[in-house]
């Protein structure tokens, strides 16, 4: 892998729930330090697009590749699966996943959930696990809750912990999925913060959000997705402020109305 070589490319993505295409060709492109943020309404298929870069589904058609590396299949159409679990497993583990819902376990600490994984499926240190797992608590601002349940902390400090379990597997990118929807509009604001303090420090990450004023603060690139395809893409100056699309136009007055 050069410098050049992005760290996570789609290229004519399709993906189909039986009879239902979702994803009907999609490219997408994130080098190292790249904040692409994916908007658009529900149902338009940013979370399946997001689980597709992550190996959590399988897509139909189209290519994916993780620093240059393209993945391995085997079988069409909805047949069609990854070929080789050790690829899997290595990639899936070099693009941590933050979901929606924190997917912490209840009966670990906080520490122990961040450091599972590490310890489990990578097979490090636990010594050194734990060193890192206090210091990226530390850096999402709950360096104190390290010897609390899940249950016993708010839904902002949930995800702060759900982050830091992301990045003490020391991902090459980070994917969001609606990282801040469960949260109350004061607890979201904890989880932004921590977000563009990531981007802050040029981190790659590819994020699903209903949050438009985040979209526009932290990405490097915004990808409107309207019914499986790209309507408009571009900077966030170019989609927020020069925008062509009327589907896009409409989109981004509906979510002010919301808001």
């Amino acid at each position: 892998m050069t410098d050049t070589t992005p760290v996570l490319q789609i290229r004519g993505l399709h993906k189909s729930y039986g009879e239902l295409e979702v994803i009907k060709g999609v490219d997408i492109t994130a080098r190292k330090g790249d904040v692409v943020s994916l908007i658009g309404s529900s149902g338009s298929g940013k979370s399946t697009l997001l689980r597709c870069c992550n190996l959590l589904e399988d897509s139909q058609q189209g290519e994916i590749l993780f620093k240059g590396e393209p993945i391995t299949w085997t079988g069409q159409g909805l047949a069609r699966r990854p070929a080789d679990a050790k690829q899997v497993l290595r990639i899936r583990t070099n693009l941590s996943m933050v979901f929606q819902q924190f997917n912490l376990w209840a009966h670990m600490t906080i520490l122990q959930n961040v450091m599972e994984a590490p310890v489990t499926v990578l097979g490090r240190d636990k010594a050194e696990v734990e060193e890192k797992a206090r210091y990226y608590l530390a850096k999402v601002g709950i360096g104190d809750k390290c010897d609390v349940y899940p249950a016993q902390l708010s839904g902002g400090q949930q995800q702060r912990a759900a982050i830091a379990r992301g990045l003490c597997m020391e991902p090459e990118a980070l994917l969001f999925d609606e990282p801040t929807s469960a949260l109350d509009p004061e607890l979201e604001q904890e989880v932004v913060k921590v977000i563009k303090d990531l981007a802050a420090e040029g981190r790659t990450m590819l994020i699903v959000t209903h949050d438009m004023k985040m979209a526009a603060d932290v990405s490097s690139h915004v990808v409107f997705l309207h019914q499986g395809l790209i309507e408009e893409e571009g900077t966030p100056d170019d989609v927020f402020g020069g925008t062509r699309s009327e589907r896009l136009r409409a989109f981004l007055s509906s979510t002010r109305h919301e808001q």
